[in-house]
């Protein structure tokens, strides 16, 4: 019986002390004063050079990052595999204003794949667009009617190249690689080029994975689009869902370019436009490969519910519950427990380089509806539980 709210499984694998520092960390971040207070404070250390490992690595660092470097992640990644819990890991530096910036990117991503081969803990790969192109260079590229001069061109045939490079090497280490969405923006020219890279590597098996977000309101109708031409030209696609991380950016930006907002009008419409995406994967998963990447409990019961409702093995291939390391374990460890396949998303990088992922966590978790609530009050109940006292 799947029970998001058994937290005895949920925590199983959480000494006390671990229980402890997580309720005061979502404690923390139930503040919107505490987490501007902490983002602007943060933001000035960084600019003047002030070293920041001793506050945050024991803290957002330890929650939610899975180490430094591959190496330090693949811990990580091993205990989580003793749970039948599989790894995605994710190098989670921002994409950077120069082009060692993006080299430093590109050769972590393929250490990635190669250190992904024949690794059955580790289930995907991942990288982000924007981290495998110099920012100015996208944001002329991605303007309507510029003019790239000879340099911008060069180095917009390079990032193709780039991203290329990396579908063919997971291709070639027999690794799935999720293609992450970026801003409405630029998100047209990878719409465009992931498209290529799955009608080139997605003959044979299901490699290159597009990430939809599901807060835009014509995703699904693309995905219906994306579908038939596959179809047509003979491969197969791979779908990762997620709800959405920029939509007060993306609404704002409409409103000051004007043009029509892409965002869903409310959470209703988003969790609907949500759904109907699972439920479309799933009727048509003879040709399609599924990747849900939500925390939301009533999409994570439908799916479960349609995979057992379409008569689908639990440990089906083609189907993957995922939720972010350091949050909502108790859907996780609880869909694992009934045999289903999840995996944790688990970012990696250098305290410093990964700080602006730690802030956007912060904030994410402050504003997301219910979500700190829910982390504090899963975590108390399974202090009660234990006999665990704060201090």
């Amino acid at each position: 019986m799947l029970d998001f709210n058994n937290t005895e499984i949920a925590f199983a694998s959480k000494s006390n002390n671990d229980l402890r520092n997580a309720y005061i960390l979502f404690q923390a971040m139930s503040s919107n004063t505490v987490v501007k207070a902490g983002k602007g404070l943060t933001q000035f250390a960084t600019g003047i050079g002030f070293p920041l490992s001793w506050a945050v690595k024991p803290t957002l660092y330890r929650q939610f990052v899975g180490g430094e470097t591959l190496n330090e992640a693949s811990r990580t990644v091993g205990t989580l595999m003793r749970d039948g819990i599989y790894s995605v890991l994710d190098y989670s530096a921002e994409g950077g204003q120069e082009l060692s910036d993006v080299e430093r990117t590109y050769n972590e991503v393929m250490r990635s794949i190669e250190n992904a081969k024949g690794n059955e803990a580790i289930a995907f790969t991942v990288f982000k667009p924007t981290g495998l192109i110099v920012g100015s260079v996208l944001e002329v590229a991605t303007l309507k009617g510029a003019e790239l001069n000879d340099i911008e061109r060069a180095e917009l045939e390079n990032f193709k190249t780039r991203f290329f490079a990396l579908c063919r090497r997971a291709a070639e280490n027999g690794v799935r690689i999720l293609v992450d969405a970026e801003h409405y923006y630029c998100q047209e020219l990878f719409d465009e080029l992931t498209e290529r890279a799955m009608a080139e590597f997605n003959k044979d098996r299901v490699t290159v994975f597009h990430t939809l977000q599901m807060y835009r309101h014509d995703r699904l109708d693309y995905l219906k689009r994306v579908h038939k031409e596959a179809k047509e030209m003979g491969y197969k696609i791979g779908i990762k869902f997620v709800r959405g991380a920029y939509m007060e950016e993306e609404r704002e930006r409409a409103v000051r370019m004007g043009y029509i907002s892409p965002i869903c009008a409310s959470k209703e419409e988003t969790d609907i436009n949500y759904d109907n995406g699972l439920r479309y994967v799933v009727d048509n998963i003879e040709d399609i490969e599924l990747f849900s990447g939500t925390h939301n409990y009533a999409s994570n019961y439908l799916l479960a519910e349609l995979i057992n409702t379409k008569r689908l093995e639990r440990g089906d291939k083609r189907i993957w519950f995922s939720q972010l390391y350091g949050m909502s374990d108790n859907i996780t460890y609880a869909l694992a427990k009934e045999g289903f396949n999840v995996c944790k998303y688990i970012p990696y990088a250098p305290v410093k380089e990964v700080l602006p992922y730690l802030l956007r966590r912060a904030e994410e978790n402050t504003s997301m509806a219910g979500q700190t609530g829910r982390e504090l009050g899963l975590i108390r109940e399974e202090m009660n539980r234990r006999g665990i006292r704060l201090v």
